[in-house]
């Protein structure tokens, strides 16, 4: 039997109604139209589904969408802007560490919440941080290059740093029902 809930996905509110059972990443891609996090594994091992719960990247296809409620999610959508892409996007493909595209939303994902926690990561720490992140095109050493380009600029401009960790808020929405 689906029930009501209220999600917050990008600084807008969704009511959206729901079977218990329904993973995140589901509600995401279905009920809000948010196709940019994409379904890989479906077993929280690729991280292609990755978006930030409370600031912290988590695999959607292993939440449930009432586990969400009263979190603050981002996904790829809510990254960058009619402004341009986001400084890691940039990077991404100025260093030609974007090939099929897959995986990138969700190293985008991750990328940020590293970044967004600490400015001025090594490069091990990068590594890490990007471990649960599959990649099957481009290895992981152009994806490693922007990641600490970004973690560059960030230290040489404070106004960046604080530019790259603000959001927006909207209003509500009733989706699906």
């Amino acid at each position: 039997m689906k029930r009501e809930i209220v999600l917050k996905v990008n600084g807008e509110s969704y009511q959206v109604y729901v079977s218990p059972e329904k993973m995140l990443l589901d509600v995401i891609r279905e009920d809000l139209q948010l196709t940019g996090t994409k379904k890989g594994c479906e077993a929280g091992e690729c991280g292609a589904c990755t978006v930030l719960m409370d600031g912290r990247p988590v695999n959607s296809c292993m939440v449930l969408a009432f586990d969400a409620v009263g979190r603050e999610i981002v996904t790829i959508e809510g990254v960058g802007g009619l402004e341009g892409l986001h400084p890691i996007q940039e990077a991404l493909v100025e260093h030609g560490a974007v090939q099929c595209g897959y995986c990138t939303p969700g190293i985008v994902m991750t990328a940020k919440a590293l970044l967004d926690s600490d400015p001025n990561p090594t490069e091990e720490e990068v590594r890490k941080a990007l471990a649960g992140n599959l990649c099957r095109c481009t290895g992981y050493v152009k994806i490693v290059e922007a990641v600490m380009d970004v973690s560059k600029q960030i230290s040489e401009s404070p106004e960046l740093r604080e530019k790259l960790s603000q959001s927006q808020e909207f209003g509500a929405k009733t989706v699906g029902r």
